[in-house]
């Protein structure tokens, strides 16, 4: 995607091809900086501190992470305490512990002098391989748009009214994203559409990172707080709902960032559809009941009772929300039941969100549940 016109990515090798380069997120939407990474334990920050985040992008921050790690040893000892230590980075995005099993099942019997090669290779082709997937999520979705577009619009609408919640956008990945991918996709091909962006607390992924990408890439969107998006669907101001996910289970529960459940259960009380953006790694066919299964992120509580912004001399500041005697729980991600999704858009098409219709696009996975 661009930035002022300048095409970027998320993650890429820096320059000289030992380092790695991002995005510093946490430092949007009012600074632009680029981090270097050149070691385990730069890695390691960036994904626990949320320089990078979304699971596609943890993924691929964790694949190059292991590259970093095996720069001055490239062990088998190395490589194990590489993969524990990035893999408690951040416990509910599957897509890190698919990264890591694939970048130790490539490396494993590899000699050293070798094995480092590959390590930078793998990682920069898992790279590029999130980025084909999302531009087919985008294709896929953009499909749906297209037909609920030509029903509006033959209704008398002059848009389609989308509603999101968090990022997933590519910010959230390597390049496109995933929920938001059919969004770019539809835009391009000239729909007209509006974007309803949940500021999503504590940490206000909609409101610093969303908001920032439509607003770079010239769409529509409107920022509104996490609450307000029931009483957009009961006054007819939404269409279709689009979120990502962090980890799906093999029988359709997605899990995605706290808040996406109450807006899934708003979509079906109002009869608006309620799609799911995902490519085929976040997938976790270990599991089927996501309620029970999937561990449920707790951050610090200082992410609920203090806040970041720009104060009014563009100063970067931290303020206090809360009383000082006031606990908090931040609980990161919610799930929601299979039941209430709409349809998963994956990088194969779109399916039903249950076992029979994830098998139906990955009929290779059939051991495996």
């Amino acid at each position: 995607m661009k930035i002022h016109g300048k095409p970027f990515r998320t993650i890429w090798l820096a320059a000289d091809g030992a380092g790695v380069e991002i995005i510093d997120q946490t430092r949007l939407p009012h600074d632009f900086v680029v981090r270097r990474l050149d070691s385990l334990e730069q890695a390691e920050q960036a994904i626990r501190e949320m320089w990078v985040r979304g699971a596609p992008l943890i993924g691929v921050a964790a694949a190059y992470g292991m590259a970093l790690a095996l720069r001055d040893d490239a062990s088998d000892g190395r490589m194990e305490e590489a993969y524990r230590r990035l893999f408690a980075t951040r416990p509910t995005a599957v897509n890190l512990r698919w990264a890591l099993d694939d970048m130790r099942q490539r490396l494993a019997g590899l000699a050293p002098p070798r094995r480092l090669a590959e390590a930078y290779r793998r990682a920069g082709q898992i790279a590029d391989e999130d980025v084909a997937m999302n531009a087919a999520i985008g294709r896929h979705g953009a499909e749906i748009l297209d037909d609920l577009w030509r029903v509006r619009k033959a209704a008398g609408a002059r848009r389609l009214n989308v509603l999101t919640h968090c990022n997933a956008g590519w910010l959230a990945t390597v390049d496109w994203g995933t929920a938001l991918a059919p969004i770019y996709k539809a835009h391009e091909d000239g729909i007209p559409l509006h974007v309803w962006v949940d500021e999503t607390r504590p940490r206000n992924q909609g409101a610093s990172l969303t908001a920032c990408e439509f607003d770079w890439q010239g769409l529509d969107h409107t920022v509104v707080v996490d609450n307000a998006g029931g009483h957009l669907m009961q006054h007819g101001l939404v269409d279709v709902c689009i979120v990502g996910t962090d980890r799906t289970t093999a029988a359709g529960d997605v899990c995605n960032k706290i808040g996406t459940y109450l807006k899934a259960l708003a979509a079906r009380d109002n009869g608006v559809p309620f799609y799911v953006g995902l490519p085929g790694p976040t997938i976790d066919w270990t599991i089927e009941d996501g309620v029970r299964d999937i561990p449920i992120e707790e951050r610090d509580p200082g992410e609920v009772t203090h806040i970041q912004g720009r104060s009014a001399s563009g100063d970067r500041v931290t303020v206090q929300l809360t009383p000082d005697g006031s606990p908090a729980v931040n609980y990161g991600f919610d799930v929601t039941p299979a039941r209430l999704v709409t349809g998963l858009v994956t990088e194969r098409g779109v399916c039903q969100a249950s076992r029979a219709g994830l098998l139906s696009l990955y009929p290779e996975k059939r051991s495996h549940v």
